[in-house]
Formats: structure tokens, C-alpha cells, sequence
């Protein structure tokens, strides 16, 4: 563990004792000469509550505080886990914490259970509690403040993670008294609210020997948090356990927006963890366990990725995207992927614009996410590229995706394959190509490369591969105003030959729109009127 101070935004990191966490200090930019990096100690106090006497048990607490013990003290700390502990256990248990914290450069307290909020204050909620107990809540009860206060006494950074409030366990008309003859207070009716003595940055005074505070919510202020699936980690936990285990040298509050994102996209927008800090330092985290290598560590590296950029997005844009995800069925990770792999700067400011995009990018996720599944192959190599594809569309991870895509046609073009294993293939790929990087040049092409392979095999596949080539140019035409590809796109006149004894079905009907959306786009590219009134008795 080590804690460094720097002015530069490049870090000189040595990792101690294996791991842990780093301190930048903030300094002024005239200040180059950096410090020697020094030991450091952390401590954590982890505490899962499942089996309540009285209240309703949650099933998942205990693994939560198991699986993160094992990952703290993989990074270093020096961690001690208590399950299921009374009033007067666990008030003995964060008094034994705050004496051990002492000298310690990171103190960190992990608490899964119950937790509710009165009168401003957050309180845990010891495993036997009962109604009883709200009469006397300084006692029956741990006020979460008085924990804080008490560690920012003696320790430069204080972290406490609360994944707590899996709705309130007590009867919704109780009330809390702090002491018996203080006023009642209303329980609060959602989750937890801001943690007295944590402020904002810029209110943090300079005077104090406190480096800072890092308190973070499983869920906003006032929403309740999710227990997760029974004998596995909280949607918290889980998104902690895959990030904070897994960071070299990444900072803190970066994390921590991964965090946030990973539950929000892992509960479909159920859940967003939330984080009030004070620090005035950057905190950085050391060595950590080995990431994620091959596939894996593709889909991982660019998952982190969107995260970030999810967690930069105003929330009118995200309650767009949940729309759109809601109503074409399409899932949200993926439809967030396709956002970042335009770059944050190319999404529409205006919203009729952003709905026209989302609209037209979650019809090609349905198409990509309905024939993904139709490759029937023995080959192990491409089972893998596929599954690995699945997993990354799945995860958001849409630029690996298509590389996935890229190497299962490359593996298929090697090997010589069935014409029907290829034409799958590059179905696959083109509308992943379209439907990730509005790449329909790409897409257009492969296409075309199917339209080859089927042509002299199967009639209805040579319409439909070349009306798709045809589609795919007449997009590109029409996002671009490129005229040529619009030009090239009016193959629509020769698909109507593809079209057996010139019979009206739903084919030429299909056919005859989309040639007069290509000649109406034209058009209206042009000072002349010819494509315009040729595209009217098309309509």
C-alpha cells in the first residue's frame, strides 16, 4: 500500500506489500518534484447481516460479506468479517474497528443487511431488532454517523459501503426515537439519505488532518436496494466485487462510476448506487489481482469503458435510451454499447433526432440479437468466436463483438465451410456492423458477398441479400449525403428482376417502396425533379 503525491496526471505507482491503495495529493502545477511512496495500512471491517430474528432475512448478506473479505484482503487489507451480529455485537464489533483503525492510512467498513433512515439519521439494523427497538434507536440500534465521526478522528481516509435498505423491514406506520424521550420520527419510506459529516469537496475545510470521506449507497437517496437472486452476491456486491477487485491503478471515483453503472445496467434501471464523498485527495487503487485475459479481457476492458461513458450521460438521455430499450425489446447494455461506439459527441442534442437514432439502431440489435443464433457448426473454433460474441453483445461490448464477428467469417473463409455456414456468418456480421458503427458501406458489402454466395443457389436469398445490400447503401447515402452510394442503391430496378414472372407480391411491393425512398432521397439532394416524380407512383 502506498500513498503518492504528484502534480502530474501521470502516476508514479510502486505497488507494497503486493497491493492496495495510493494517495495523490492535489497540487499546484509548479510543484514537479514528487515524494518518495511509503507503506501504507489499511483496514476493513466487514459485516453481513442475514438471519433476522424478527425481521425478514435476506438471504444474500452472508455471501456478500464473505466474498468481499477475501477480495480486501487480496488487496491488501487487513479485513475482519462478522455475520449476523445483535446490538450489542455489533456496537462492540465497530468500537473494536474504530480502536484498531487507529494509525491506519484507509479504513474501510462494508455493511449488507437491513438499514433504515429517521430524523436525518441512517441507522444499521442489528439481527435482533424488533419493533421494540425503535423506541430507543441510539441504543437498540447503530447510528451510521457516529461511526463516521468516530473513525475521521484518527484516520486520513474513512470508506464505508452500505448496501443496505433492502426495503424497510418495519411496520410502515412505525416511528423512531433516538432515546425515549425524544420526538418521534417517520421512518423513511425509500432507502438511505446523505451521511452527516461527508460534504461536498469544496466545503471540506483545509484544516482538517482528514484526508477525507467515501460513503457510498447500494441505491439513491430514498430508494431501496435489491437483495439479488437467492444464494448469490447483491447486484452491489457484485458490480463492487467485479471492479474494485479488478482496478491497476485506476482512481477511486472512477470506480466507483463503474460501480454505479454496472448496477444500474445489471438491475434494468431498478437500482443506482450513489456516492457522497469529501476527499481531498485523488485515491487511487495498487496492484490487484490478474485481469480477465483472451476474450474475456476484451469484453471486460471495453465494458469499464461504457460504463464511463454511461456515467456521463445526462439523465434525459438516459431516460431515452430506457425507453427506446423498453419498447423495441432490445437490452439496454447493448443499446448503450451502439451509443458509445458513435462517441458521446455524435449523439443528437435534440430529442425527436436521439429517437430517430435509437429507433433505427434497435431494429438492427433485434436482427442481430434474432440470427445470432441460427450458425449450426461443429468447427470449436467458431462455437467459441460465436459464444464469445454473444456474451459481449450481451455486455455491451459491441466493438468486440464485431472482431468476434470478423474472426468466426475469417475462420469460415479459412476452412472453406458450407455456403449456408458462410452466408450465416456474414449475416451476422453485416448487421452487427450496421447496427454497432452506422458502418453500412461494411454492411452493404457484405451483403453483396452473400448476394454472390446464394445468387446461383437460392432465389429468394438472392432477393433478399441484394435488397439488403441495396438498403444498406441507400442508409449510408442518406446519413452521409453521399449521392453516389444513393445512385448505387437504386439496384432496387434490377432486384424487381429477381422477382419470378414478374409476379406483384409482397416482394415487388417490398421492392418498389424502398426504390422510391432511394429515388425521394435523391431528390431531394437535387436542384432537378426528375428522381422526385419518378419516386411518386412508387409510393
Amino acid at each position: 500500500m502506498t500513498f503518492v503525491e504528484t502534480s502530474k496526471p501521470r502516476l508514479f505507482r510502486r505497488a507494497w506489500l503486493a497491493l492496495l491503495v495510493a494517495m495523490l495529493v492535489c497540487v499546484a502545477a509548479s510543484m514537479l518534484r514528487p515524494v518518495e511512496a511509503k507503506d501504507l495500512k489499511g483496514v476493513a471491517l466487514i459485516v453481513g447481516q442475514s438471519r433476522y430474528e424478527h425481521l425478514a432475512a435476506l438471504p444474500n448478506p452472508a455471501n456478500d460479506a464473505r466474498d468481499m473479505a477475501k477480495m480486501l484482503t487480496d488487496l491488501g487489507f487487513d479485513a475482519r468479517n462478522v455475520t449476523d451480529r445483535d446490538a450489542s455485537k455489533l456496537k462492540r464489533d465497530l468500537e473494536r474497528f474504530v480502536e484498531d483503525a487507529e494509525g491506519a492510512d484507509v479504513a474501510l467498513v462494508y455493511y449488507s443487511g437491513h438499514g433504515i433512515e429517521a430524523g436525518g439519521e441512517n441507522y444499521l439494523v442489528p439481527v435482533d431488532a424488533d419493533v421494540a427497538s425503535l423506541k430507543d434507536a441510539n441504543q437498540a440500534l447503530v447510528p451510521i454517523s457516529d461511526v463516521v465521526d468516530e473513525l475521521r478522528k484518527t484516520v486520513p481516509v474513512t470508506i464505508m459501503l452500505l448496501d443496505a435498505c433492502r426495503t424497510n423491514p418495519f411496520p410502515a406506520d412505525a416511528m423512531v426515537r433516538r432515546a425515549p424521550t425524544a420526538s418521534a420520527e417517520p421512518i423513511g419510506a425509500g432507502g438511505l439519505e446523505p451521511v452527516r459529516g461527508a460534504k461536498a469537496l469544496g466545503n471540506a475545510p483545509a484544516a482538517n488532518a482528514s484526508l477525507g470521506t467515501v460513503i457510498g449507497f447500494a441505491a439513491e437517496p430514498g430508494r431501496p436496494a435489491l437483495d439479488g437472486a437467492a444464494g448469490e452476491n447483491s447486484p452491489y456486491a457484485a458490480a463492487l466485487l467485479r471492479h474494485l477487485a479488478a482496478m491497476k491503478g485506476t482512481e477511486f471515483g472512477s470506480v466507483m462510476r463503474m460501480v454505479t453503472e454496472e448496477v444500474y445496467l445489471d438491475t434494468k434501471t431498478k437500482q443506482r448506487p450513489w456516492v457522497n464523498e469529501s476527499l481531498r485527495r485523488l485515491l487511487y487503487f495498487g496492484v490487484a489481482p490478474p485481469e480477465p485475459t483472451g476474450d474475456d479481457g476484451l469484453i471486460t476492458g471495453e465494458r469499464r469503458q461504457l460504463l464511463l461513458t454511461i456515467s456521463d450521460l445526462p439523465d434525459p438521455k438516459r431516460a431515452q435510451v430506457e425507453l427506446a430499450s423498453l419498447q423495441e425489446g432490445v437490452p439496454l447494455d447493448a443499446l448503450y454499447g451502439v451509443l458509445k461506439a458513435l462517441g458521446t459527441e455524435k449523439i443528437p442534442e435534440d430529442p425527436t433526432d436521439l429517437r430517430k437514432v435509437l429507433d433505427a439502431q434497435a431494429e438492427r440489435l433485434k436482427k442481430m440479437m434474432s440470427e445470432r443464433a441460427a450458425l449450426r457448426t461443429d468447427d470449436p473454433d467458431i462455437k467459441r468466436l460465436v459464444a464469445s460474441a454473444d456474451k459481449a453483445i450481451g455486455q455491451g461490448a459491441m466493438a468486440t463483438a464485431r472482431k468476434f464477428l470478423d474472426d468466426a467469417v475469417g475462420r469460415v473463409e479459412e476452412t472453406n465451410d458450407t455456403v449456408d455456414q458462410a452466408e450465416e456468418l456474414i449475416k451476422r456480421k453485416r448487421i452487427a456492423d450496421a447496427a454497432i458503427y452506422f458502418d453500412y458501406r461494411s454492411a452493404a458489402s457484405d451483403y453483396a458477398k452473400a448476394f454472390s454466395l446464394a445468387e446461383k443457389w437460392d432465389d429468394k436469398l438472392r432477393w433478399n441479400y441484394k435488397n439488403q445490400e441495396a438498403e444498406a447503401l441507400n442508409s449510408y447515402g442518406y446519413a452521409t449525403g453521399d449521392l453516389d452510394a444513393l445512385q448505387h442503391a437504386i439496384a432496387y430496378r434490377a432486384i424487381l428482376n429477381f422477382i419470378p414472372n414478374g409476379e406483384q407480391n409482397r416482394d415487388w411491393a417490398i421492392t418498389r417502396d424502398n426504390m422510391a425512398v432511394v429515388l425521394q432521397n435523391i431528390g431531394e439532394r437535387e436542384t432537378e425533379t426528375a428522381h422526385l416524380e419518378e419516386a411518386a407512383p412508387n409510393v
